[in-house]
């Protein structure tokens, strides 16, 4: 199925256990409640690594973003006719990964209220200060940063490279991720905030739509730099 099955399963697993994170920190009544920011970054350093290990077992390159698959296709580098099955692949596994957690976390959502922590936040990624313009190059710069240290390592679901992956997700997490979140993958923000908005979740707050463009573009963007550059050393 050119990919879809690979990417589906692979984001799904990503999200899972990324957002998973996101529910365990900020929910009330559950042991990693207030857990810190390094606990974060491993986790989602964790959940990228094991999302690409799915997805190559199951058949697909493993690129579980659009920015990934939209800048590589942008420059000759994927084929375009796979394009569409990845990024389909891609947005539906984000969703059924959140659906996942939703039910995962259910009775923690029924204790905790939208101003003690059940936010939208737990599913995506927000602005520590807003300002649309640098939090458009937050999300540009981490994501050029990430697809640009992607490129070198080849075929990056081989071997021990899931876990290199993984391990530039979390530093770029540590050092860049914390002015807006590092969503870093348009799937990543929005299939989960949707899924926020129209699930039945106890307490929620808002899905706060107004910045969702964000996390999309920023990293689509940086992306497409990433590799154009590329194509030029």
């Amino acid at each position: 199925m050119d990919g879809f099955l690979g990417e589906l399963m692979g984001t799904m697993i990503l999200i899972a256990l990324g957002t998973g994170c996101g529910a365990a920190v900020n929910l009330k009544k559950n042991y990693a409640h207030g857990s810190n920011w390094l606990f974060i970054t491993i986790a989602w350093g964790l959940a990228v690594t094991f999302g690409v290990y799915v997805a190559g077992s199951v058949g697909s390159q493993g690129h579980l973003n659009p920015a990934v698959t939209i800048a590589l296709a942008a420059f000759g580098k994927f084929p375009s006719s796979q394009v569409l099955p990845y990024l389909a692949g891609q947005f539906l596994g984000a969703f059924i990964g959140a659906v996942i957690v939703a039910i995962h976390y259910y009775p923690q959502f029924k204790e905790t209220k939208a101003k003690e922590g059940n936010s939208v936040g737990i599913f995506t990624t927000g602005p520590a200060i807003k300002n649309n313009l640098f939090n458009f190059l937050s999300e540009f710069i981490g994501t050029f940063i990430f697809i640009f240290c992607l490129l070198n390592l080849g075929n990056f679901t081989q071997g021990l490279k899931p876990l290199i992956v993984g391990l530039l997700i979390m530093v770029i997490g540590q050092t860049l991720g914390g002015t807006t979140g590092f969503a870093l993958n348009p799937a990543r923000d929005f299939a989960p905030r949707l899924a926020y908005a129209i699930l039945p979740i106890p307490n929620k707050g808002l899905a706060n739509w107004s910045y969702a463009w964000v996390p999309i573009l920023g990293p689509i963007c940086g992306g497409l730099l990433a590799v154009f550059l590329k194509t030029l050393i």
